[in-house]
């Protein structure tokens, strides 16, 4: 019998039901037990109702952690603390509905290829409102991708990682990163650098409906800047990161002129304007630049 722990935070979001639904309806193999844990990242407990509610008659038993003050790293912590004897860890976020066959996906994912985590997609669903250049572009959506030609890192939207026996049980997640974001980055980072092997399966899916106050340039630009100062992490060292700042400051100025020369073009513009500001995000990561804070806010940040 596997038993696979599925955790995931939440912080002010009814639809967390939702996502709990979703993952009694899993279709599993034979011999699979799940343990599904949610911690709430509130001040209070303001997330235990609607979380006891979804999970009453629930064919899998759903334990809730109360994980306080606002940093996501301490409830994803806290999800970890709760996993116990899991075999397999399952991340995704609270805003997400998993579709029937996500686990499985990723678990024979994880059996064909001998990974130690295995990365999915989180696919946005955009309303009829949406602007075209946001549409066009997909920003909201989380697609896992190599870096240099294999997979060294990954997000907790949508992942499934080896637990039992493993020289990572007792890593954290940081949480110095807990109100800016990049965590994940950071955490999986880690696992790859002690030896661990990540696979990528595109077939495992979830979905996300992405709120009104998401579908701004403002805070595709804040999530994009973010995103570069994550991504610094990957230089290892003071030559590197200085390496690393040159090329992306680089690239950053060529953003700006291809954006000139495609001003009355929104799509084009913004596609430029936006990849300039994550180059931008990556020099300020290997300066060390303090991040501003995403998660823990009332403005549907985090």
């Amino acid at each position: 019998m596997t038993l696979v722990a599925i955790t995931l935070c939440t912080f002010r979001r009814p639809e967390v039901a939702d996502t709990l639904r979703s993952l009694f309806a899993q279709q599993l193999p034979e011999g699979i037990r799940l343990r599904i844990v949610v911690a709430d990242n509130d001040d209070t407990p303001s997330g235990r109702a609607a979380v006891e509610d979804a999970a009453a008659g629930a064919i899998w038993p759903v334990a809730y952690v109360h994980a306080p003050a606002r940093n996501i790293s301490i409830a994803r912590n806290a999800g970890l603390e709760s996993a116990g004897e899991a075999d397999w860890i399952a991340f995704l976020d609270d805003d997400e509905i998993a579709e029937p066959d996500w686990l499985a996906r990723l678990m024979d994912c994880a059996a064909e290829t001998g990974a130690d985590a295995v990365f999915g997609p989180a696919i946005a669903d955009y309303g009829p409102e949406v602007p075209a250049w946001i549409r066009d572009r997909d920003y909201h959506s989380n697609r896992p991708a190599m870096n240099f030609g294999t997979v060294i890192t990954g997000h907790t939207c949508n992942a499934f990682l080896r637990w039992r026996g493993t020289p990572w049980r007792d890593m954290r997640f940081d949480p110095a990163r807990g109100q800016s974001g990049g965590e994940d980055t950071a955490y999986f980072l880690a696992l790859h650098r002690g030896g661990a092997r990540f696979a990528i399966c595109q077939e495992a899916i979830v979905r996300e409906a992405v709120p009104a106050q998401r579908l701004s340039f403002r805070w595709i630009a804040r999530r994009r800047y973010r995103s570069g100062q994550s991504f610094s992490a990957l230089a290892k060292g003071v030559p590197a990161r200085l390496q690393l700042a040159v090329t992306a400051s680089g690239k950053a100025v060529l953003c700006t002129a291809a954006a000139a020369v495609t001003l009355p073009s929104a799509k084009r513009r913004n596609y430029w304007v936006l990849r300039g500001i994550l180059h931008i995000g990556v020099v300020a990561g290997c300066l060390n630049f303090e991040q501003s804070a995403l998660y823990g806010t009332t403005d549907g940040s985090g």
